[in-house]
């Protein structure tokens, strides 16, 4: 169990910089929970002790306003992770996290992650350059949702996700209501901007798998206009 658990962590980012022994450490350290799709793994407000990073399935990271509607922050998927700021701040969960599909995850402990850090400079550089990334993709998103209008806040969601897989081909099978949801826009709107993305050739769609047939038409769409 340890061993194939340790050939997963050396594919996560944020521990793919790691020695084999390493790895090996935080693998004995991990434990691993399974979730039912539609289950709330974690709470707004909840305490912060751990991190988790998904093995198998997909989660959805959301906020969820006093009328119930729901603002999805990010859609994560095998090898990536959540909750690390809670390992540094203490302080309590910013969002909820739900299975979006049967999920299972390892669970690694703040004390013990923090144990690991103190021992190994490699793992608290790891650490800074993922939070950095995520911190320059916040601030482009921010940009992008004040600044676009909703295709191209689409435009520039597609070519994110694209990028994120290293290839053409969106392989996160995302509903319209998704999208919807992780842009702040209507599911009618995405639905028609989506549609007129296909009319023009510039995406296929197959069984909700998403391809960037012109990524240079998208690029032009999701750039800021003046």
């Amino acid at each position: 169990m340890n061993q194939t658990t340790a050939d997963f962590l050396a594919t996560v980012p944020l521990l793919g910089g790691l020695d084999r022994a390493e790895l090996q450490r935080f693998a004995d350290l991990t434990r691993e929970k399974s979730y039912p799709r539609g289950s709330v793994i974690l709470f707004e407000d909840d305490p912060g002790d751990s991190l988790f990073i998904v093995r198998r399935g997909r989660v959805k990271v959301v906020l969820v306003g006093e009328d119930g509607r729901e603002v999805i922050l990010g859609v994560l998927g095998v090898g990536e992770h959540f909750g690390e700021l809670a390992l540094i701040d203490d302080r309590p969960r910013s969002a909820h996290v739900i299975a979006m599909e049967d999920s299972d995850l390892l669970v690694l402990r703040r004390d013990d992650f923090r144990s690991r850090v103190e021992s190994s400079p490699s793992v608290a550089w790891s650490l800074l350059t993922e939070l950095s990334r995520r911190l320059r993709r916040a601030d482009d998103k921010i940009g992008g949702l004040v600044l676009l209008d909703v295709p191209g806040r689409i435009s520039r969601l597609l070519l994110d996700l694209a990028e994120e897989g290293g290839g053409s081909t969106i392989e996160r099978q995302l509903t319209h209501q998704t999208i919807a949801q992780m842009i702040g826009a209507s599911r009618e709107t995405v639905s028609r901007a989506m549609k007129d993305f296909q009319d023009t050739g510039w995406i296929t769609v197959e069984r909700r798998r998403i391809t960037l047939a012109d990524r240079k038409a998208l690029e032009l769409r999701a750039r800021v206009r003046v």
